[in-house]
C-alpha cells in the first residue's frame, strides 16, 4: 500500500510555476519535452548504415546510457570516464569522473565537455548490474537557458548553455546507492528541479532551478528499486509530478511534493519503465511480470476503483510506452514488439523482432513509424499501425558499443547515442 510518511505535512517552499516556451526541433529532457516518446516530425529517416545515411558520427569522451537532449541547436549528453569502461581494465574508483558534453547539432563537433569528480561509496563495476549501464544513465533536462544532470550520489548540477557551471546539490549528505547504480532521470516543473532519488535517500527532492536551494522534500521510504522518471501534467489547474512506482502510481502537486491522488497498480519488486500521459489518461507499465494500465488523471486520494480504465497483464522490465493513434505500442526487453488499443486495452498485435535481442531503449514515434533501438542488433522501424511489419533493420557496424540511451529528434535527424559515439542519422 501507499508509504504514509506522504500523507503527513511536509515543509515546503514556495515556488512560482512558469514554462518555457518551446521551439521546434527541441528535445529538452528524457523522452522528448513531454516525456511521451513522441515527435511531430513530418520527415525522419527510414533506413540507414555504417556507409550512408549518416551525417555525422561523434566519439564521446566517455561511456554512459543517457540520452541525448536537445536545445538551441545544441545536443547535451552525460559521459563517465576514469573507471569501469569495460570488464577488462576497470582502473580505479577515485579517478571516476562524470562529464556533461555539449555537441553541436549541424557537424556534431563538441562545444565544450565539463568534468564532475565523484564522490566516494560509488557501487562497485561487477555484476549484472552496474556493468549493464554504467555511471552515467541519467538523462539531463534543459529549459533552454540552463541544463540540469543528474548524477546519483555525486549529486546535480547545473550548467548555462556556454558550460558554465551555476551550482551544485547533493541529495543527501550520505545517501547510500542500490547495487544498480543510479538511472532515474530528472525534470523541470515550473521553477523547479525534481529528482528521483529514491534508490540513493527514499525521497523525491526539488531544488530551484536558480539557485539550487532545496524547495521540498518528500520522503518514498521503502522504495529503493525504482528507476522511473516522471512525467509533469496539468490536472485541474495544478501542475502534477505521476510517479510510477513499485505497486502504484502517485500523483503530486509539484509546486509542494504533496499527495494528490495515488492508484494501485500490478505488484512488482522493482520498476523502470516510466509512464506517459495522453489525452487525460495516463498509461504505465509495471515490470516484466507485472502488467499494463490507462489510468484516468486527476482525482483526489485513492482513484484505484474510480479513475483505473483497464488493466492487462503485459509487461517490461526496462522500455516504456509510446501512444499514438488510439494505440499503445511498446517493445519489451526480450524484443517482443506489443500494440494494445488504448482505449479498451485489447490486444491487437504482439510479435517477436527476429534478431532483435535484448533491448534498453524505449520506443520513439514519430513521421508515422516506430524506432526500436536495440542494444546491439541495430534499430528497427515499423509502422505506427494496428499491423505489424518491419519496414527497415538497420545494423551499424560492429564495435560500435551498447546502444542503451532512448533517441531523441532533432529537425528531422534522428540522434542516437551508443556508449562510444553519438549519430545524428538523416540529411
Amino acid at each position: 500500500m501507499y508509504v504514509s510518511g506522504f500523507r503527513s505535512a511536509l515543509p515546503a517552499a514556495i515556488v512560482a510555476l512558469a514554462c518555457a516556451p518551446l521551439f521546434a526541433g527541441e528535445w529538452r529532457r528524457f523522452r522528448g519535452n513531454d516525456g511521451s516518446g513522441t515527435s511531430d516530425a513530418k520527415e525522419l529517416p527510414t533506413k540507414w548504415s555504417e556507409k550512408e545515411g549518416i551525417a555525422w558520427k561523434t566519439e564521446l569522451p566517455g561511456a554512459g546510457t543517457s540520452s541525448p537532449i536537445v536545445t538551441g541547436g545544441k545536443i547535451l549528453v552525460t559521459c563517465y570516464s576514469g573507471y569501469g569502461q569495460g570488464r577488462g581494465n576497470l582502473g580505479e574508483m577515485s579517478k571516476l569522473r562524470r562529464h556533461v558534453v555539449c555537441v553541436d547539432e549541424k557537424s556534431g563537433k563538441i562545444l565544450w565537455d565539463r568534468s564532475i569528480e565523484s564522490r566516494e561509496g560509488e557501487p562497485a563495476y561487477r555484476g549484472i548490474g552496474v556493468p549493464n549501464h554504467g555511471y552515467a544513465s541519467s538523462t539531463s533536462a534543459t529549459d533552454g537557458t540552463n541544463v540540469y544532470s543528474y548524477f546519483g550520489r555525486s549529486g546535480v548540477v547545473a550548467h548555462d548553455l556556454a558550460g558554465k557551471e551555476l551550482w551544485r546539490a547533493q541529495v543527501h549528505d550520505d545517501p547510500g546507492t542500490h547495487n544498480f547504480g543510479s538511472a532515474s532521470s530528472l525534470v523541470l516543473a515550473g521553477d523547479l528541479v525534481v529528482v528521483p532519488a529514491s534508490v540513493e535517500c527514499e525521497a523525491i527532492v526539488a531544488y530551484d532551478k536558480k539557485t539550487g536551494a532545496e524547495a521540498w522534500r518528500a520522503p518514498a521510504e521503502g522504495y529503493r528499486s525504482w528507476w522511473s522518471t516522471p512525467v509533469v501534467i496539468q490536472a485541474g489547474g495544478t501542475q502534477e509530478l505521476v510517479f510510477q512506482v513499485p505497486d502504484e502510481i502517485w500523483g503530486l502537486n509539484a509546486k509542494n511534493g504533496k499527495l494528490r491522488w495515488y492508484a494501485e497498480t500490478y505488484s512488482a519488486r522493482s520498476l523502470s519503465p516510466s509512464a506517459v500521459h495522453v489525452d487525460g489518461v495516463i498509461y504505465a507499465i509495471a515490470g516484466r511480470q507485472g502488467g499494463c494500465i490507462a489510468i484516468k488523471a486527476g482525482g483526489r486520494k485513492d482513484v484505484t476503483k474510480s479513475h483505473v480504465l483497464w488493466k492487462e497483464r503485459y509487461g517490461s522490465y526496462v522500455t516504456s510506452p509510446v501512444v499514438v493513434g488510439g494505440l499503445v505500442f511498446w517493445a519489451d526487453d526480450r524484443g517482443i514488439a506489443y500494440c494494445l488499443n488504448a482505449k479498451t486495452g485489447e490486444e491487437v498485435y504482439r510479435e517477436r523482432l527476429e534478431g532483435a535481442g535484448s533491448i534498453y531503449a524505449s520506443m520513439l514515434a514519430g513521421a508515422g513509424k516506430l524506432y526500436v533501438v536495440t542494444r546491439r542488433n541495430g534499430t528497427f522501424v515499423l509502422p505506427a499501425e494496428p499491423k505489424f511489419e518491419v519496414l527497415a533493420h538497420n545494423e551499424l557496424a560492429e564495435g560500435q558499443g551498447d546502444f542503451n540511451a532512448c533517441p531523441a529528434v532533432s529537425g528531422d535527424r534522428l540522434i542516437l547515442r551508443s556508449d562510444r559515439n553519438l549519430y545524428a542519422i538523416g540529411k
